[in-house]
């Protein structure tokens, strides 16, 4: 099953590729884009027309099927498709295959990842909006713009405890076989908020010196955690706090599911994509897949 998101009526031009790219890039600046990121079209003729343009997290067998099914013309997805270097792309490979298959079937593949995560509008802003965290700003700015960058931090409208967020971040995402795994007192108090959609674990430091009581992010290695936890916990007896102290003085940590705390992005960048393209006088159809490219399907 699909969700769509309703065509422009008022354009009346068709894009190329590199025109629509061109657009995304104003969207999701490559600038915005880590180093070691592969971002941008790793699939596609830019001279070709684009009048279908398909929505998802990554470009696996199953979202691809699910594209060219639909006639579509472009897949955007937050993960690049090409992230690894390949040796070949033969059709005995599974990526191999899968090139072949959208080349034959004429679909571009173009990625926003890191760039999608630091841009206004990105990942982190939709991720913040759902938990209901207001007034953000970027955990880690750029130098030239500190309006953007990784991450999110914000306040919530009124306080609550550590068990009640957890209960509303859980109602607010996507439902996954992870579910939301909490490290921290249940009793504890949380009215700043820190967001960073997907793999944040290497974020837990700068999380902390934002004043965040809670840290919502995804892929946390239990070490990696541990030893976090640990040193909090002894700079602030070290610092004279009493144990309930420390409980609460604790940044707390909740891990969602990768998918889970970024799919939510996918309708906002399908309006804000249609509504740029419309500005220019260019007609697309947008379509946002709903299929789960979560790899794990249930818990025990």
């Amino acid at each position: 099953m699909t969700a769509s998101v309703p065509e422009s009526s008022s354009s009346n031009k068709t894009a190329t590729l590199a025109q629509v790219i061109a657009h995304l890039n104003e969207l999701y600046p490559p600038r915005l884009a880590e180093e070691w990121d592969k971002v941008g079209l790793s699939v596609g003729d830019v001279g070709t027309p684009v009048r279908k343009i398909y929505f998802a997290l990554d470009a696996v067998t199953e979202t691809i099927t699910e594209a060219l099914d639909w006639g579509a013309d472009l897949m955007f997805t937050h993960h690049p498709f090409l992230f690894s270097p390949l040796d070949a792309v033969a059709t005995t490979t599974d990526r191999g295959h899968n090139v072949h298959r959208l080349i034959r079937g004429d679909c571009a593949v173009f990625s926003a990842h890191t760039n999608g995560d630091a841009a206004r509008g990105g990942v982190n802003d939709v991720l913040a909006l759902a938990l209901g965290v207001r007034g953000t700003t970027p955990i880690v700015p750029l130098i030239d713009d500190d309006t953007l960058g990784l991450g999110r931090v914000g306040d919530l409208p009124a306080p609550v405890t550590l068990r009640e967020f957890a209960e509303d971040v859980a109602r607010a995402l996507p439902e996954t076989a992870q579910g939301v795994r909490v490290a921290g007192d249940p009793t504890k108090e949380i009215s700043r908020v820190a967001v960073l959609g997907g793999s944040g674990g290497s974020m837990l430091n700068e999380a902390v010196k934002t004043g965040a009581d809670v840290y919502v992010t995804s892929d946390l290695k239990h070490h990696d955690l541990v030893d976090f936890l640990e040193a909090q916990r002894n700079a602030h007896v070290i610092a004279g706090a009493s144990r309930e102290e420390v409980d609460e003085r604790t940044m707390a940590v909740v891990d969602v599911a990768h998918f889970a705390s970024e799919s939510p992005w996918l309708a906002t960048a399908a309006r804000a994509v249609q509504g740029v393209l419309a500005g220019a006088g260019f007609e697309v159809d947008v379509m946002v897949s709903d299929l789960s490219t979560d790899p794990w399907t249930f818990a025990q």
